[in-house]
């Protein structure tokens, strides 16, 4: 399966970013809001400055103290993001992000971000596709 197969069964809500220097007390009112676990900080909503995760957040609370909420999201940000791309395929993304130690991964064609997937987005493409193939398989010894 494709990143482009698994981008298309999401739902289109688009990509949640906010801009470079945004407070990560807004940021974390934004992940809670929307019930997400990743933003991707970008000044234009195109160009991949960062990526900031829930994980992040509370790492940082977790090491300095609640102090840490007023300062900017530019602090703690991943600047140097992995990404995928529209033709990757499941595994080999799937392979980074457990290599990585990450759950969000932001796909990009050329410079421009067009969607965000998670490691749930992937798992979830993934069982379908083994139920499918779990399916053929029965029906092909059962002469279907």
């Amino acid at each position: 399966m494709l990143v482009s197969q698994i981008l298309k069964s999401k739902s289109d809500d688009g990509v949640v970013t906010l801009p470079p220097g945004t407070a990560i007390s807004r940021i974390a009112e934004v992940l809670s809001a929307r019930r997400i676990g990743a933003v991707v900080i970008s000044p234009d909503g195109k160009k991949l400055a960062g990526i900031v995760s829930e994980r992040d957040i509370v790492r940082e609370v977790g090491r300095r103290g609640g102090a840490c909420l007023t300062e900017n999201v530019d602090t703690i940000m991943t600047a140097k993001v992995v990404s995928c791309g529209r033709g990757d395929k499941a595994d080999d993304v799937l392979q980074k992000m457990t290599d990585g130690r990450f759950r969000h991964i932001p796909v990009v064609e050329g410079d421009e971000l067009i969607g965000l997937i998670s490691i749930g987005d992937v798992v979830k493409a993934r069982l379908a596709e083994l139920h499918m193939e779990k399916d053929a398989l029965e029906g092909m010894i059962k002469g279907f």
